[in-house]
């Protein structure tokens, strides 16, 4: 599978999103097809338009999960909209929060984007560190917690959903995207716990670790509560 088909792939529906990215209910739709509110429109932040699809592709899920890093500072969702739309201008992406380049090559670029913009301290992109242009530290997680593919784009393949328990990933190819450890639901193995089932018992049932079996009820423990 190409890059370009992998970004574009169905993966979930808009209430998955919530769930996974763990986002108050409807906020995937906002940000990834616009909403109404009040008699204005707000235009998407992810999707150039709007389309009324449910529907989300990879890659619009991976550029939901970077907003999501943001969105506990306070930060309006509108005012990232402007970074989206240049950065699809300049890399000529669809989704270019789900491309290694905004990160890697691109740094100058970012800060650029955000001094035209004018964003605040706590939406910034990047810094200026001895005399480097620096990630900071919310891109920086956001981009240590993706797995890129080796391809020409180098895109996200997969990535680690909550730093606290970086066994369980995402990855569109495998249980068809939903939380997981290796190839095991991160909801089976709570679903089982709940049950009864010791740590040790998921562990040799299911070949896994303990800080495997650990990391995945650390992540469904943490969306319950």
């Amino acid at each position: 599978m190409s890059d370009s088909e992998l970004l574009s792939m169905p993966t979930y529906g808009m209430a998955q999103v919530d769930r996974i990215l763990r986002l108050g209910t409807g906020t995937a739709r906002r940000w990834i097809d616009g909403y109404e509110r009040d008699g204005h429109y707000y235009l998407p932040v992810v999707r150039e338009e709007p389309t009324g699809n449910d529907v989300v592709t990879w890659g619009e899920f991976v550029e939901a999960s970077f907003l999501a890093r943001y969105r506990n500072s306070g930060v309006p969702m509108r005012r990232m909209r402007p970074v989206v739309e240049r950065l699809r201008t300049e890399f000529k992406s669809q989704y270019p929060l789900a491309e290694l380049r905004p990160f890697a090559q691109g740094k100058e670029l970012l800060m650029e984007i955000q001094t035209e913009i004018g964003l605040e301290q706590q939406m910034l992109l990047v810094v200026v560190r001895t005399n480097q242009i620096v990630l900071t530290d919310r891109a920086q997680q956001f981009h240590d917690s993706v797995t890129w593919s080796k391809q020409r784009k180098r895109v996200a393949k997969s990535m680690v959903l909550v730093d606290s328990a970086q066994s369980v990933t995402v990855d569109p190819l495998v249980a068809f995207g939903e939380p997981a450890v290796r190839s095991i639901r991160t909801d089976i193995l709570a679903s089982s716990y709940r049950a009864g089932d010791s740590v040790e018992d998921l562990a040799v049932g299911y070949s896994l670790d303990l800080a495997e079996v650990n990391d995945a009820l650390r992540y469904e423990l943490s969306i319950a509560a």
